[in-house]
């Protein structure tokens, strides 16, 4: 079944505000945390609206909710700090906390997939190199923008958005976020453009059918 039933949805839903609510209860920097959980927020209320004449493939609905748990743990600890960045940084001999990669990762795998079944469930462009072109973009413009409300952060909130910012004293850290969203969605498009074109039309059925 390629979107999930309702009641999964509300079931994943739940546990995701159960989560948020226990990422918020004692973060390091509770206007890190705020700012970080913010797209949760935000998404959480539009995907469970339009789940009705929208609904979106099991893989992304799933990919979403994989994606709010890295912010939410990036959140509570701040991504400096998560124990994971410091397992990993040992493991690869990293001088520093690389978490807030994983997230940028993310950052570029999701919106891809998101991007590429709006533009083929709204027929506005057939799959070939223009489509895989216009997502890349499109992962571009939201890591940029992300990087752009960072520096508006900064310049708000002066030093209080060092937590939020976690350049880590890298002085390329906008640049390789931005290569890190890059890959994610080069991620998407070779390791799961198949699986989701499956997705897709067993969706397209279904809803040609009822």
């Amino acid at each position: 079944m390629p979107t999930p039933h309702k009641s999964y949805l509300l079931i994943g839903t739940a546990v995701l505000v159960g989560l948020l609510a226990l990422s918020g209860a004692h973060p390091f920097d509770r206007t890190t945390w705020a700012l970080e959980v913010l797209p949760i927020v935000i998404a959480l209320p539009l995907l469970y609206r339009t789940h009705s004449r929208f609904p979106l493939t099991t893989l992304l609905y799933c990919l979403i909710f994989v994606h709010a748990l890295v912010l939410m743990l990036g959140a509570a600890y701040t991504y400096a700090r998560v124990p994971l960045g410091f397992f990993l940084a040992d493991l690869l001999d990293l001088k520093r906390n690389p978490y807030d990669k994983i997230g940028h990762f993310f950052q570029g795998l999701v919106p891809a997939l998101v991007v590429r079944e709006i533009l083929l469930r709204g027929n506005f462009i057939q799959r070939g190199k223009m489509l895989i072109f216009l997502v890349l973009c499109v992962v571009l413009a939201i890591s940029a923008t992300y990087e752009l409300l960072e520096w508006a952060s900064a310049i708000v909130l002066g030093q209080g958005a060092d937590e939020f910012l976690g350049t880590q004293g890298d002085p390329w850290d906008t640049q390789s976020d931005m290569f890190f969203a890059l890959i994610g969605g080069f991620t998407a498009i070779v390791l799961l453009s198949n699986r989701h074109d499956r997705q897709l039309q067993e969706l397209h059925e279904i809803r040609r059918v009822t």
